[in-house]
Order: structure tokens, then C-alpha cells, then sequence
């Protein structure tokens, strides 16, 4: 008789020689026999979240963080439906993730068994996150299942990466498997590259061109491709211009480097793009904040510029612009070959341009300079923003929300290291930023991790502090408190003169929660800002304390500067 043993025994036994190191997720009656393996592995380090959006995001942080898949375990049901905001944010952001989700028993399915999902189709609920996972999978026979669970992380890491479900019946967890069953690693993958006579070809166009720019997305940072940009550009002397994800793919300091594009961007940025008579993209998909909602006046006007696309993923050349040349592959690939290629070419004579560009972005920043030093409180945001550029060290990983904290970052904060600026993109997910830190730390132990994050965000995954302390994960968040949903308060003013459905008030009266009393009261640190002067030191003592810290810091609801085009704008309507 053959030796047989519990697939979800063997399954963790799998997981550990893929080299996961870290699963979060929450509890359920579906995935107890999971847990229970878990819990006996003395590789995978098990963290438990309040909440199925807070595992999913944290998977999310620690796979940006680390390079790996995130690995999330959650329950049926509630439990699936709480985690697919978090899956779905790292669908839209590119990470690859692998879910692992318990199901009613397989005999069950169709008879309305506890928190089954069967409106359309017995069995339903993993079709939930068809329209945002790579590939859904549902085990229907134990034998099935090592297949599925090397595919499911052989697709999450490759072309474009994202994540996959992997659905399991909880009486599959509990079925004999044929023990060895789970041997099959997911193959290596040599990723695409680009041949020498196509990378002469855009090297030649880039030297050619009298105002060419290379526009980065988080494709280039996802390839860990910074030194190749950065090779590239010198070599042909072309400034570069990146969207929100790809900041930091070249250092803030370079003299090259233009900013940020689109509505939140730079002018600077806007213009040279706008004016470029050749634009190389290079892992971005000219998305539409960046691309100031692709009107071409502002950001892009492709034609008459010319567009060459590099992209791992086939479907996002020529999608939003039309396309002179569009190349698939890898960014480090392409870039490396395009840069060698460029040695055979004379630098161009760009005149004084590095000037330009200098002057370009010391006129833009001038308008908040006096704010980084401003006493005023409730504080400036800027000033949040020039304390803690002090005191996160350079190797220090900033995580941010979305609002003011994500937008004002990527516009004024100079990030001089490639991976050290981790913020939520395509789907731009409040509460990303409180549970993604998480995540992040635990991947990168030995580095300051600080969470930008307004109160809104903050508020909506408070339960984030309980979590770091269980695991001790000595996370800083600071609250960048408005008392607003900020962004879109200042939106609903600017065109309809109130701010209706986004203040938060009690009795017409201002309303801040004490945010440092409940960390306190979860047994974290907890500081309240008082005046401007305190933050500086209050984010030395909390990186330096090793222990979960939250520092509130009350500011002046302002909108970020906003040098670009959004034609939602131009929609807003109300009666006269």
C-alpha cells in the first residue's frame, strides 16, 4: 500500500522549499487543518491580522519589499470578499501574490452550506476575483491540487506578475495525498529581452532625436533596472521623467531627472514631455493621472511626438497612444541592451540642459520651501514632509496612503534610493498604507520603515497597531490628521463650495480622533504633536525605540499643487 499523508501537511512542506517565509492572513472554521500545518512549520512564520484587507495588503508590502510572492490564507465567504480590495490593489500594482482561500466542504456545493456563495453557480465563490487575478483555480480533486499550487506561483511571478487564487474545498486540506505528492517546483523562466539590432535601433532614435525623454514606470523598479536607466541616460544624455510607481527608478539628485508627470506632477516634467519629439517608455502603462488624463495639452501629445513602448505585457502597448515600435520584455533586459548599444553612438550636444532642468525644478520647489520650515500648526504638510525626510534615513523605506501623503510625496520629496517609496497606484486603495508597512518590515527587518498616512486611512485599519504588536513588527506611522477625506474635500469645495460628505465633524465641530491614546491603549507608543517644533524629535525617539509607534500629527487641510490636467474637472456640474 502506497504511503499517504494530509495534503495540508504536505502542502506547507511545499511552501517551505518554495522559500515562503511569512503567510498572513485570518482565521475560519475552512482553514483550520491549514492553520494547524502551519503552525507546525518551523520556516513559515505565521501572521494574524484583524482583518482579511489588512493580510492582503501587508502580503502586498512585504512582496514589494522583498521581491517575493506575497503569500495570503484566508477564510470563505466574508473572508474572501474582506481580502479582494487588498488582492485587487496588487493586481493593478503589478505584485505578485498567491491567495490561498478555504471553501465549504466539496460535497456540499449547491445546498447552501455556512457562508457559501452560490448565486449564479454551485461552488461560485472564487469566480469573485476573476476580473483581477491572473488565474482562478479551484481544487476539485486532491490529486489536483500540487498542479495548481505551482502554477498558481509559477503565474504570479511571470510576465507581467499579479495575483493568483488558489480556491480549496476544506476537505481537501483533510484528504490523503500520495506522499511526494507536492515536488514540482515552478520552472525558471528566462525573461524577454530585446535583440541587438532592435536596441541599436532605439539607441540610435534616443541619439537622433532633438528632444527625446525616457519616460520610467514601476516596470523599471519591478526589474531592479535603476542602474541600467540611469547608464542609458548618461549615455546619450536624455532626461527622464517617470509616473507615480516608477519614482525613485533614478535618484531624486540626478541632474537628469525631471519628476513626476501628470496631474500631481511637475512642470518641468509636463512640459519637456509635452514638447519631447520622442519618448521612449520604458515599464509603464501611460496611465491616466500620469498622463494628465491623456489630453495633449498638458502631459503627452503623442502624435506629433513619437512613442517607442517597451512593456512586459503585450496588452499595454498601443493602448492609450499610438505606437512607433512596441518592444516586449523585461525592463533590465531592454534597458541593458539599449545602453549598450549607445556606447556606439557620440553623446549628443544637449546644450544646457542639465540647466534647464536644474532651473526647472528649484522654480517649482520654491513655492513650499518657506513650508518645510514652517512653525504654523495645525501643521503644514510640508513640514511633515521636511521631518521626516530627516529623519528616515536614506536607506529608510517610506510606505504612504493615498491623498495628500501619496501625492505630495512623489511631487516634493526627494527619494535618492531605487525600492525606498512604496504607495498604492492603479487602484489607489485608502488604508493601503497603516497595513502594507507591515508587510514591509517584516521583508526588510534591518531598515527604518515609516507609514505616511492621513486620518481617513488611518482610521479605516486602526487595528493595524494590535497587529504589530502581537508580531512585533516595530512599524512608525505617522497621521497626517486633516480631519477630512482631504483630497476629495478640497475636489467637492473647489467646484461646489462645501465639503459635504467629507469632514469629519461632531456638532459642526471639528472632530479628531486621538489616535496616540489608541495606540497606547494597544500597548504601542503613542505621541501627539503639539506644536510643529515636536515631530523632528518624536520621529528620531520612535525609529530609534524598536517598538510600534504612532505619531499624530494634526495639519492644515491644503490641496496639493497640482501642475497637470484631470478631466474630471472639467465633469463636475450643479444647478445654478
Amino acid at each position: 500500500m502506497s504511503n499517504t499523508r494530509l495534503a495540508a501537511y504536505q502542502l506547507v512542506e511545499y511552501l517551505e522549499q518554495l522559500g515562503v517565509e511569512v503567510i498572513f492572513g485570518l482565521t475560519g472554521h475552512t482553514v483550520i487543518g491549514f492553520l494547524d500545518a502551519i503552525g507546525h512549520s518551523k520556516k513559515i512564520r505565521y501572521i494574524s491580522t484583524r482583518h482579511e484587507q489588512v493580510a492582503a495588503h501587508a502580503a502586498d508590502g512585504y512582496a514589494r519589499a522583498s521581491g517575493k510572492v506575497g503569500v495570503v490564507m484566508t477564510h470563505l465567504g466574508p473572508g474572501l470578499t474582506n481580502a479582494a480590495t487588498g488582492v485587487a490593489n496588487a493586481a493593478l500594482d503589478s505584485i505578485p501574490m498567491v491567495v490561498i482561500a478555504g471553501d465549504v466542504p466539496s460535497y456540499y456545493f449547491g445546498r447552501h452550506p455556512h457562508q457559501e456563495v452560490n448565486l449564479h453557480m454551485d461552488g461560485d465563490q472564487y469566480e469573485i476575483y476573476r476580473p483581477f487575478c491572473k488565474r482562478i483555480y479551484r481544487v476539485d480533486r486532491v490529486n489536483d491540487f500540487p498542479r495548481i499550487v505551482e502554477r498558481a506561483f509559477h503565474l504570479a511571478q511571470t510576465g507581467r506578475p499579479g495575483p493568483v487564487l488558489v480556491d480549496v474545498p476544506m476537505d481537501m486540506f483533510s484528504t490523503d495525498l500520495l506522499d511526494g505528492a507536492f515536488t514540482k517546483a515552478p520552472p525558471p523562466v528566462v525573461k524577454p529581452t530585446i535583440d541587438p539590432k532592435t536596441a541599436e535601433r532605439v539607441a540610435q532614435a534616443l541619439a537622433e532625436a532633438k528632444r527625446p525623454v525616457l519616460y520610467v514606470g514601476g516596470g523599471v523598479l519591478a526589474a531592479h533596472a535603476s542602474a541600467e536607466l540611469t547608464a542609458l541616460a548618461e549615455a546619450l544624455e536624455v532626461p527622464v521623467a517617470h509616473s507615480l510607481m516608477g519614482k525613485g527608478a533614478m535618484s531624486d539628485s540626478h541632474p537628469l531627472l525631471l519628476g513626476m508627470t501628470g496631474f500631481w506632477g511637475t512642470p518641468i516634467a509636463n512640459e519637456t514631455c509635452r514638447t519631447a519629439d520622442l519618448i521612449v517608455a520604458i515599464g509603464t502603462r501611460l496611465a491616466e493621472a500620469n498622463s494628465s488624463s491623456w489630453d495633449p495639452r498638458y502631459t503627452f501629445a503623442i502624435p506629433p511626438t513619437r512613442l517607442i513602448h517597451i512593456d512586459i505585457d503585450t496588452a499595454e502597448i498601443g493602448r492609450n497612444f499610438f505606437t512607433e515600435l512596441g518592444i516586449v520584455a523585461d525592463a533590465k533586459n531592454a534597458l541593458g541592451m539599449i545602453a549598450t548599444a549607445a556606447k556606439r553612438f557620440v553623446r549628443p550636444d544637449r546644450g544646457d540642459l542639465r540647466e534647464r532642468i536644474a532651473k526647472g525644478r528649484a522654480e517649482f520647489s520654491s513655492n513650499w520651501l518657506d513650508q518645510w520650515n514652517s512653525n504654523q500648526y495645525p501643521m503644514r504638510p510640508e513640514r511633515i514632509l521636511g521631518e521626516v525626510r530627516k529623519a528616515l534615513p536614506e536607506d529608510g523605506i517610506l510606505v504612504t496612503d493615498v491623498g495628500w501623503n501619496k501625492n505630495g510625496v512623489a511631487q516634493q520629496f526627494p527619494i535618492t534610493l531605487p525600492g525606498t517609496f512604496i504607495t498604492p497606484s492603479g487602484l489607489a486603495t485608502m488604508g493601503f498604507g497603516p497595513a502594507a508597512a507591515l508587510g514591509v518590515k517584516v521583508a526588510q527587518p534591518d531598515r527604518a520603515v515609516l507609514a505616511l498616512v492621513g486620518d481617513g486611512a488611518f482610521s479605516s485599519h486602526m487595528s493595524v497597531v494590535a497587529t504589530a504588536m502581537e508580531a512585533e513588527i516595530p512599524v512608525v506611522w505617522v497621521v497626517m490628521d486633516n480631519a477630512a477625506f482631504g483630497t476629495i474635500a478640497g475636489l467637492e469645495k473647489a467646484h461646489y463650495g462645501w465639503a459635504f460628505g467629507n469632514l469629519f465633524e461632531i456638532e459642526g465641530k471639528e472632530y479628531r480622533v486621538a489616535y496616540a491614546d489608541v495606540a497606547r491603549a494597544c500597548g504601542a507608543r503613542g505621541v501627539m504633536i503639539q506644536r510643529a517644533e515636536e515631530l523632528g524629535p518624536a520621529l528620531q525617539e520612535a525609529l530609534a525605540s524598536g517598538v510600534p509607534t504612532v505619531i499624530h500629527a494634526p495639519m492644515e487641510n491644503i490641496p496639493t499643487p497640482t501642475p497637470g490636467y484631470w478631466n474630471i474637472n472639467d465633469i463636475y456640474r450643479k444647478d445654478e
